[in-house]
């Protein structure tokens, strides 16, 4: 499949003849190539989508149901050289890797379960004259925009809701991690999908992701990235009022009380922090704790976090891997530099890791710091990196307060084991989900996304499948003949 691109059920190269490499992070080396989509590579896939969406909408529920299963089934069956691809181009270790992969197969199952069990309802209309009758229909074609931290389970948490409802597909991956969602989409094209149901064309998003956005034939656009990026779509969908569901950035909270189990508290600070280099949307990113257990946490967190090992994905033993570009290490460099110029002390960490084996790729030591002053960059931006600042807070207020002081409201969590504080202090949290004495695990049955400028829309659960529907109202008055409505002719 180098240099190629899938559309219509079929390996396709770009309509321009170019292409473009992907490169591991852990070594810049190149792992494959893919091709370069122009806007009419993107206008063809529209119309391979539309045309599947005549067949695909019409299948009976059971069918799609069974489709959708077919698809779990030959994912979970090829979770090795998927998890493999992905870890190349991605950067993660090789069991994030997997368990991304079986995150796909399992929100397939899910919404194959919940495919024809929707209920409607026929009421009577208040005046007596008659009833009527909610339904829902899918929506058509859908523009999926997909990031780099997680490109194949995001890439479940559309598409597997949007079949399920009727929908088709183009999905856009991001240009660093294209390859495994191309193996991914040859999969669902074997499951007894119609071709043209799910389209992967690669290329810049400001050619692919722009004619998503500017087509009248793409009828919602599903993206999950950066803020800024997501304000730009919510402008450039206006003209033809897209239906949109947007998942962005998050600046998550983890609150830790005085009576919390310090050692689970710990673990889940350590995997919401580290894992994927600390590069998911939900990831800890602000750390309060109650000061009577600041310092006693602080040092067994610290402990956790130097027995990190950080290395290649696919070497046996790597906690952590590297960053996914450059750039972002850049990124999460300037905002240490920041906190420490404000007075902030590095704890663990605070840069590159040394050694030969880890000087070709994007590495970044995992990092703790100490004394951060609240203006600093990594306290009030989003750090999507594996840097952590720690913050003191005198009790619940406070900390709820300090939490609250962002623009963003994706994840949070409290540690705590008064069930009467944690329902209040997940009340009071502004954002889309808390998690309680739990580090920030996304489960295909339980609804998420942001408040604030973490977006808007659900995924995931009912409410995700919802929000790949129109609702339709059918209003049905008994016949009478000769009644007149009162208009004077």
């Amino acid at each position: 499949m180098d240099g190629m691109m899938f559309v219509g059920g079929q390996w396709r190269k770009s309509g321009g003849g170019e292409s473009f490499q992907v490169k591991n992070p852990a070594s810049g080396a190149v792992v494959g190539s893919v091709a370069k989509g122009t806007r009419e590579d993107a206008r063809s896939a529209i119309d391979s989508a539309r045309e599947a969406f005549r067949k695909w909408s019409e299948t009976p529920p059971i069918e799609r149901s069974r489709a959708l299963l077919k698809v779990a089934e030959m994912v979970r069956a090829s979770v090795g050289p998927l998890a493999k691809s992905l870890v190349l181009e991605q950067g993660k270790p090789l069991g994030e890797a997997k368990s991304e992969i079986g995150s796909f197969a399992n929100t397939f199952e899910y919404y194959a379960g919940l495919v024809g069990r929707e209920r409607g309802a026929q009421t009577p209309l208040s005046t007596g004259e008659g009833y009527f009758i909610v339904t829902k229909r899918p929506i058509g074609v859908v523009g999926a925009i997909l990031p780099w931290n997680f490109p194949v389970s995001l890439m479940g948490w559309k598409v597997a809701p949007g079949l399920a409802a009727g929908n088709t597909f183009v999905v856009k991956p991001a240009s660093t991690t294209p390859l495994t969602d191309l193996m991914a989409a040859e999969l669902l094209a074997k499951s007894g999908l119609p071709a043209g149901a799910v389209n992967v064309v690669t290329g810049p998003g400001g050619v692919v992701g722009q004619e998503l956005l500017d087509n009248p034939g793409v009828g919602k656009i599903a993206f999950t990235g950066e803020t800024d990026t997501g304000k730009k779509i919510m402008e450039g969908s206006a003209k033809h009022i897209k239906r949109l569901t947007l998942e962005l950035g998050g600046s998550d909270p983890m609150i830790v009380c005085d009576d919390a189990d310090l050692g689970l508290a710990v673990e889940g600070a350590t995997w919401g922090r580290f894992r994927n280099c600390g590069q998911s949307c939900t990831s800890v990113k602000r750390l309060f704790l109650f000061e009577s257990i600041s310092e006693e946490f602080t040092k067994r967190l610290a402990e956790k976090v130097r027995s990190i090992r950080v290395g290649d994905g696919l070497q046996s033993g790597t906690h952590m891997g590297p960053m996914h570009t450059a750039e972002q290490r850049s990124k999460v460099e300037d905002m240490v530099e920041d906190a420490e110029a404000r007075g902030a002390e590095p704890l663990v960490g605070g840069g590159r890791p040394g050694g030969p084996d880890l000087a070709r790729g994007n590495f970044y030591s995992p990092t703790l710091l100490g004394g951060v002053d609240y203006d600093s960059r990594i306290a009030t931006e989003e750090c999507f990196g594996p840097a952590l600042p720690v913050f003191e807070v005198k009790d619940l207020d406070e900390a709820l307060e300090r939490a609250n002081d962002t623009p963003y409201g994706l994840g949070s969590s409290v540690w705590t084991s008064d069930l009467e504080r944690a329902y209040s202090a997940a009340e009071r949290i502004e954002a889309g989900t808390t998690w309680v004495n739990s580090p920030p695990i996304s489960r295909a049955e339980v609804p998420f996304g942001g408040f604030k400028q973490s977006g808007f829309g659900r995924e995931l659960g009912v409410e995700g499948l919802d929000y790949y529907y129109e609702t339709k109202s059918i209003q049905v008055l008994e016949y009478e003949k000769g009644k007149k409505w009162g208009f004077p002719i």
